[in-house]
């Protein structure tokens, strides 16, 4: 078995030989975002998988895993760029007080934000008079999007871009806390994203949150329950160092939740496409 210190230079390697840009907008990086469609994938009723390998296949691709981190690529995409550009304030959200609560007006000005993006393209794929085109389009969007909402740092409420700002050592390398959270925590497994998925899956269901009262919009509540993570004591090393103890207690946070992404995902597809 390899040693602690051993996985994190892997971690450390696998991180740095990610694109620069990644930090500023990759939320839970290729590996994470893979996770949690194919555990989504898994826990798909047969009529919404039905539906959805025919969306899959009208936009020439093979599994919702592939697809899962194409929003992220959109401006290296050549005639995409307008579009990444318009979706890029969608993939995250900023709260406004230290209490995590969502006000639509404040943390989502005219549906810009995670949870805008959502209920935007939600709406879409559920839309059977759209074109197969704009409803793929759709569910690599929502696919995208659940992932980003359940990654902590993506609606925290501190002004520091989502902890890119934050600059932390991990394995006496500098970094910054978006970047651990999205991929170098992750990578202390060892794991490729398929048996990472095999790994989690193996846990069995796992419990949901129960439903914040009065919100009829679950989307925000994701978002608050992210938000409230980033808002715990000692999320924010005050050392600036992530350190085995750090990861210890938080990777096990980071993966809860993938599996609930993975799992609220399943259920948003299988309502939206039954």
């Amino acid at each position: 078995m390899k040693s602690a210190a051993k996985r994190r230079v892997v971690a450390v390697l696998l991180a740095l030989a990610i694109p620069a840009f990644a930090a500023t907008v990759h939320a839970w990086g290729d590996i994470g975002h893979r996770i949690v469609a194919e555990l989504a994938w898994r826990q798909l009723d047969p009529s919404a998988r039905a539906e959805v390998q025919r969306l899959l296949k009208a936009d020439g691709a093979d599994s919702l895993a592939d697809v899962a981190s194409w929003p992220d690529h959109l401006r290296d995409e050549p005639g995409r760029e307008a579009l990444g550009k318009a979706t890029g304030p969608l993939h995250y959200m900023d709260f406004r007080d230290g209490k995590c609560h969502y006000v639509p007006p404040r943390e989502c000005p005219d549906g810009r934000c995670v949870v805008g993006g959502l209920e935007k393209y939600v709406a879409i794929l559920g839309d059977r008079h759209a074109s197969t085109a704009d409803r793929a389009e759709a569910l690599k969007f929502v696919v995208h999007f659940v992932g980003d909402v359940h990654q902590p740092l993506h609606a925290g409420n501190r002004d520091d871009k989502g902890g890119n700002d934050y600059q932390v050592q991990f394995d006496g390398k500098g970094t910054n806390l978006h970047r651990v959270w999205d991929s170098q925590m992750l990578y202390t497994r060892d794991l490729k994203w398929s048996a990472y998925a095999d790994r989690l899956a193996a846990e069995g269901p796992v419990k949901l949150p129960r439903p914040i009262a009065p919100f009829d919009n679950p989307y925000a509540q994701w978002a608050e329950e992210s938000c409230e993570i980033v808002a715990a004591p000692g999320f924010y090393p005050d050392s600036h160092r992530i350190d085995d103890a750090y990861v210890a207690h938080n990777l096990p946070i980071a993966e809860t939740r993938l599996r609930e992404a993975g799992k609220r995902l399943a259920d948003l597809l299988n309502k939206t496409l039954d």
